[in-house]
């Protein structure tokens, strides 16, 4: 079975796919696989590969690796809308490249402030070939990090579509933006649709309208012309449904390009202060502690060949190990720091050269100083800044291993209580053995802002400035400074004025983050005392340890779907307590609602006969699966019983619309046995539900609003149809009025109602949920303690009227817009 291992094409930080803001992306239109959030400016091949697409305007690429896999990296989302500003690309379709390799320079800035977003997809388009065996954990990534590992599947059957009639259609393409990432998903999701084979040709060039990636590769514009052709039964429904597609406007609402900025002006600085590049935001008072970083002094030639090599390889071994040693102890940023080092120190051209430098009559310690300093100034020498601050991590393997083959400790500054460490340059190694309780921040000659160093203060919330210059050199110990770095400032001789001011603006920020802190345990209530629990959305155990961190007062949807995709066979009960119990451990005692298995529809299993679906939004999903299924209801029941202590997992039935569904899995809790004492609810995601929800109320212990389904079904909008996504808001006055109905049917049973869907981590939605009486918030985990601190500032009759309000609204934009004066 083949292997392959992709490694981390971009520096960032790693995040599930559902945190893209786009449901092409979230919601695996694509295909499967992670995101990165970049820090850098610099896109590299995660494998060797063959480029496939280059797209027009530089902001995706597609890649085939030799056994196959199909490879998409978006840069950014709706960067289609740059028409290529930023990008450059440095690789075309045809070539052949190696790991690493770079493909696409970017001006991360320039994303950051006019596409939607720059967090970065990395997608596997062919998973009906290829599966998702091993994902990199949320964090900080450095390049050639490992990030997915994929094993192909075997071979599934080929329908033959050759039965029926040819029908073909010439058609001029309305996308604005051509066929990029969001349209080939759309028609490549409609194209399955139907059993025949369809074909899109522009000029000699072919593809399936199946493939995404066949599609991105016709390098199709707006006002191109296209032939669609298919062949099959439903022949000519499938090339209405496309065409149809191609002749909308699927890029409507998209960013529109935002025009080129104008030249920078040239940049006041005080006086008395020194400019610099702000590496880590934050505001600092104290005194300066200087730091210097100096060469070890090596003996240049070497005692013998053996000993030398007998030292070396026993300096790098201890090395590797402690590496390894610190990795599995660290987390976040750290720990990926900790692993680029110790692939550093694995990497065999840099052994070899330094083996050949022992073997030519050199010490242990000359022989790595000469094999890796040569490379460290040749990223520096690039002109690539961002390249020159991979050549810090390089200087500091250097300096470490060299101190391990002298003898020699890691030397440690000894800071005074609130020092502005000051340094000509920082390497990350010496930036973690600080006392860095000790330190205020950090002003530093060199270095660059996407250094590792700069995303270790970042992560440690330490205020830190690079790029200063020669300027701080006669700068004295001692000397008293401001250092606000939000401001890119060093403030070598501050007015009295100006400390006050400081000193007063630290003391708002450190009584903010005393509240936070303190309270990060309490439950969260209103302004008025009124109870909101706000819990978290959670797809794994990692998920729960970081909505615990945040403050979250349990895990209010426990997505168990993923569990169940990408494989042959379903999880045995075994394996699912496992993971069920590991969610609850995290949580500490705090409450799981676990939803049960809902797949079918956009999410198949193949180990599941479901047929292919002429609106599978409409068809077997949900509730309906496990009812069609027993066997899998029956287990996932088992493992949820079998979870310690008995009671802290509740259970969520999707898809209700009736309460014979209800009474369904019930009869199946009682069949499993062992139920008794645990709370069973439902998932309000179909107006049925909704409009029904005191009926339901009598005998379901609780209910929660997933207002992403609930919206498209009561807007009539499928949320994967890109003509039609673009106007679903939950937010519209017809989805607030069936949560506002939801809530009343609870109330009148005392059963309490929550929001797990997208809109209770909408800050604009959530005065108007609490306000509609939305009892709990089920949010992102990392949006918990914003969600908390949001809630804490409302007023209930505020609220009430609010919500009221909007009610009346006219549709979502008016609705939106009365959201944004409130918030004011």
């Amino acid at each position: 079975m083949a292997t392959i291992s992709l490694t981390a094409p971009l520096e960032g930080w790693v995040s599930p796919l559902d945190e893209v803001v786009d449901a092409v992306f979230a919601e695996r239109m694509l295909g499967d696989g992670l995101a990165i959030d970049p820090t850098g400016d610099v896109l590299v091949a995660p494998c060797d590969a063959r480029v496939l697409v280059v797209q027009p305007s530089g902001h995706a690429i597609t890649l085939e690796t030799p056994e196959g896999a199909q490879l998409l990296i978006h840069l950014g989302i709706d960067t289609v809308a740059l028409d290529g500003r930023g990008f450059e690309p440095l690789v075309a379709a045809g070539t052949t490249v190696t790991r690493g390799q770079p493909l696409i320079r970017f001006d991360l800035d320039l994303i950051v402030r006019e596409a939607q977003a720059a967090i970065t997809p990395v997608i596997v388009t062919n998973g009906e070939r290829f599966a998702i065996a091993g994902r990199a954990e949320t964090g900080a990534v450095a390049i050639g990090a490992p990030l997915l590992t994929l094993v192909a599947r075997e071979a599934a059957a080929v329908e033959d579509a050759s039965d029926g009639p040819t029908v073909r259609r010439a058609v001029t393409v309305a996308l604005s933006h051509g066929i990029h990432a969001r349209p080939a998903a759309k028609i490549a999701a409609a194209a399955k649709t139907f059993s025949a084979e369809v074909t899109l040709t522009k000029g000699e060039r072919s593809a399936s309208a199946r493939s995404p990636v066949g599609l991105l590769s016709l390098i199709v514009a707006h006002r191109d012309e296209l032939t669609i052709e298919a062949r099959g039964v439903d022949a000519e429904a499938a090339v209405t449904a496309i065409a149809e597609l191609l002749a909308t406007d699927l890029d409507e609402g998209e960013t529109a390009p935002s025009p080129a900025p104008a030249p920078a002006k040239p940049r006041r600085v005080p006086v008395g202060a020194i400019a610099g590049v702000t590496a880590s935001p934050g505001l600092a008072i104290g005194a300066v502690a200087r730091w210097q970083v100096r060469d070890l002094d090596v003996p240049t030639t070497g005692v013998g060949i053996a000993a030398e090599e007998a030292c070396f390889e026993s300096a790098r071994a201890a090395l590797a190990d402690d590496l390894a040693a610190r990795s599995a102890g660290a987390t976040g940023p750290a720990r990926a720091i900790f692993q680029a080092h110790a692939d550093m120190l694995a990497d065999p051209a840099l052994l070899d050269a330094a083996h050949r430098a022992i073997t030519g009559g050199a010490s242990a310690a000359q022989a790595w100083r000469d094999a890796i300093r040569p490379q460290a100034e040749a990223l520096r020498a690039g002109g690539d800044p961002r390249l020159a601050e991979r050549a810090d991590d390089m200087r500091d393997l250097e300096r470490q291993l060299i101190a391990r083959l002298m003898g020699v400790e890691q030397e440690v500054a000894l800071l005074p209580d609130g020092a502005i460490v000051l340094a000509d340059d920082l390497l990350p190694s010496q930036l973690m053995a600080l006392d860095l309780d000790r330190a205020a921040g950090l002003a530093i000659e060199r270095g660059g802002p996407t250094s590792h160093v700069a995303i270790l203060a970042a992560s440690r919330g330490l205020p830190a400035l690079v790029a200063l210059g020669a300027a701080v050199r006669d700068l004295a110990e001692g000397t008293r400074v401001v250092l606000d770095a939000s401001e890119g400032l060093l403030h070598v001789a501050p007015s009295p004025e100006l400390v006050a001011d400081a000193e007063a603006r630290l003391a708002a920020v450190a009584e903010r983050r005393a509240a936070a802190r303190a309270r990060a345990a309490e439950e969260c209530r209103t302004a008025d005392g009124t109870r909101i629990e706000v819990v978290a959305n959670c797809g794994s155990a990692e998920d729960a340890r970081v909505a615990a961190a945040n403050g979250a007062e349990g895990c209010g949807l426990l997505r168990t779907e993923l569990l169940f995709l990408e494989r042959a066979t379903a999880p045995d009960v075994t394996e699912q307590t496992a993971a069920y119990q590991s969610v609850a451990d995290a949580l500490a005692g705090k409450p799981v609602i676990v939803r049960l298995l809902d797949i079918g529809g956009d999410k198949p299993a193949p180990y599941l006969p479901i047929g292919p679906e002429e609106n599978p939004a409409l068809g077997l999903r949900g509730i309906r699966v496990g009812l069609a299924h027993p066997d899998i209801l029956d287990d996932q029941l088992r493992a949820i019983l079998a979870v310690r202590p008995l009671g802290q997992c509740r259970i969520m039935v999707p898809m209700v619309v009736g309460l014979d569904e209800l009474r369904q899995v019930r009869a199946a809790l009682d069949r499993v046995g062992g139920g008794d004492g645990v709370e069973l609810g439902i998932m309000v995601e179909t107006p049925a539900a909704a409009v029904t929800a005191a009926q339901l109320a009598r005998e379901a212990d609780f209910l929660s609003i997933g207002t992403n389904d609930l919206t498209q079904y009561a807007l009539a909008m499928d949320r994967g149809n890109a003509a039609v996504a673009g106007a679903l808001d939950g937010l519209h006055p017809a989805v607030l009025r069936l949560i506002e109905q939801t809530v009343a049917g609870g109330a009148r049973h005392a059963r309490w109602t929550g929001v797990c869907g997208g809109l209770a981590s909408d800050p604009l939605a959530v005065p108007i949920l609490v306000g509609l009486g939305v009892t709990e918030l089920s949010v992102a985990p990392a949006a918990v303690a914003d969600i908390k601190a949001l809630v804490r500032d409302l007023d209930m009759v505020c609220a009430r009227d609010h919500a009221r309000a909007a009610l009346d609204c006219a549709g979502a934009a008016e609705v939106r817009q009365l959201a944004r004066e409130f918030a004011r």
